[in-house]
């Protein structure tokens, strides 16, 4: 494994860890009460109080092993959480600069509903991409010489934009989006390769794994991701 394989296998066992100690203190609690209520039982016993059978009943050895069943059951959705629901991945390339760079080691949300400037993350073949959604199913997308974008004729105001450019774009404009298809495209508009470009197209609801949220990598760019 590389460093680079390292560190995502090192985040996604962070999340795991989170998902796991939210829960955790619960049944420890109650491993801890369980504990002390036997204890507590024994000492009754010992004085005469109630008797042994009596004890044994309330409290029989299965409680035990559904605490342990329970904290298994917790450890594996922790571990489904990490690796389904929030993918761990890494930045390649320049593409989304100077949104994202590369090196970057970002934390996604999986989920089917997306909207205009969303970033997400993608698999085209067998490589994983991360671009932004420019347009969604149905709308109309026009990219002028200068780099300008319309959207259903309506000029795009992009901040995360800091050069325009038409970049390599061989589709006819206006161009229509499919259904059940998004248009995406980098921040680095000269450089990257995106849904303007035949070669990548727009993106199938089924390619897509999840919304870009959390930046975990490097610490100095730690937090949100827009």
């Amino acid at each position: 494994m590389d460093n680079e394989g390292l560190m995502i296998f090192i985040f996604q066992a962070i999340i795991a860890l989170f998902a796991f100690f939210v829960v955790a203190p619960c049944v420890l609690n109650a491993v801890s009460l369980f504990t002390v209520q036997k204890r507590f039982a024994k000492t009754m016993i010992d004085l005469g109080v109630v008797q042994a059978d009596v004890v044994h009943k309330l409290h029989p050895k299965k409680e035990i092993a559904g605490v342990i069943i329970s904290l298994v059951v917790v450890a594996a959705f922790a571990v489904l959480v990490a690796t389904l629901w929030m993918p761990v991945l890494q930045i390649y390339g320049n593409s989304m600069t100077p949104t994202l760079k590369e090196g970057q080691i970002v934390v996604s949300v999986k989920g089917s509903h997306f909207e205009k400037g969303d970033l997400v993350a993608f698999y085209l073949g067998n490589k994983l991409l991360v671009k932004r959604v420019l347009a969604g199913p149905g709308q109309t997308v026009n990219i002028l010489e200068d780099g300008t974008v319309y959207v259903d004729g309506e000029e795009q105001i992009e901040p995360y934009v800091s050069e325009k450019a038409l970049g390599e774009c061989d589709l006819k404009m206006p161009y229509q989006v499919p259904e059940s298809r998004f248009f995406l495209i980098g921040d680095h508009r000269s450089t990257s390769v995106d849904s303007r470009s035949s070669a990548v197209g727009c993106v199938a609801e089924e390619q897509v794994v999840g919304k870009i949220v959390f930046c975990v990598w490097p610490f100095s760019d730690f937090g949100k991701v827009n």
